[in-house]
């Protein structure tokens, strides 16, 4: 059972969700990109992962407990020493960063408090990329070259704008797929060419058809 809760107020700019998973049985879990850096407490001990490019299987066992808590696109900041590209398709014990093994979410506070905010045109970068304006037009808008908009993505998110571009437009066509819109209107509403564009990035970011992607998710619920 998976299950994702909010982390409240003042979190909630930076943290997407707190989460839980409880194995049942034996099974591989696909982890798929979505330009997140995941704090994770597992069967194999803490530690950071992602932003990814691509496809993660993760091999569960009955049993297996994981507790994570999961930043935004963008907010890392400074909070674990380092810029989102060194953690980039890594998976990297919290003692390789100078993280406590018990690391406790008022701790993380502490933290998030005391080192470097995330770049504040992050969250403006993301929006217009999701929404399907191209590179050029976002470094227009926000007033700074192409070169210059790609080091602070870079930075920010752990990936070039191009790559960001495909990820986040990759989770707004799975969101909309999961609610169950069309997957032809799903493509033109993503920013995609055709269905067959479509088709062939989420194959390219998942490793898998969109159909497999498409089982029920929870909902995010709120703190008890």
């Amino acid at each position: 059972m998976y299950v994702e809760r909010s982390p409240g107020s003042p979190l909630a700019e930076r943290i997407a969700c707190l989460w839980e998973q409880d194995s049942a049985e034996e099974g591989v879990q696909l982890v798929v990109p979505d330009a997140c850096v995941d704090l994770i407490w597992g069967p194999d001990g803490p530690h950071v992962a992602g932003p990814d490019t691509g496809p993660m299987p993760v091999r569960l066992l009955a049993g297996d407990v994981y507790r994570g808590i999961r930043f935004r696109p963008g907010a890392l900041g400074g909070v674990l020493g380092v810029p989102a590209e060194e953690l980039r398709d890594s998976r990297i014990a919290f003692e390789e960063l100078g993280l406590p093994a018990d690391l406790t979410l008022e701790e993380l506070t502490v933290r998030l408090r005391a080192t470097a905010a995330p770049d504040p045109a992050a969250p403006a970068i993301a929006r217009a990329l999701r929404k399907g304006s191209s590179v050029r037009q976002v470094a227009w808008d926000l007033g700074l070259s192409e070169r210059h908009l790609h080091r602070r993505a870079v930075a920010a998110f752990g990936y070039s704008p191009k790559v960001l571009q495909r990820i986040v437009r990759f989770q707004r066509a799975l969101r909309m797929a999961r609610s169950g819109v069309p997957l032809a209107r799903v493509a033109v509403e993503s920013g995609y060419t055709d269905q067959a564009h479509l088709s062939h990035d989420v194959k390219r970011l998942s490793g898998v058809p969109m159909g497999h992607l498409l089982a029920p998710v929870p909902r995010l619920t709120e703190d008890a």
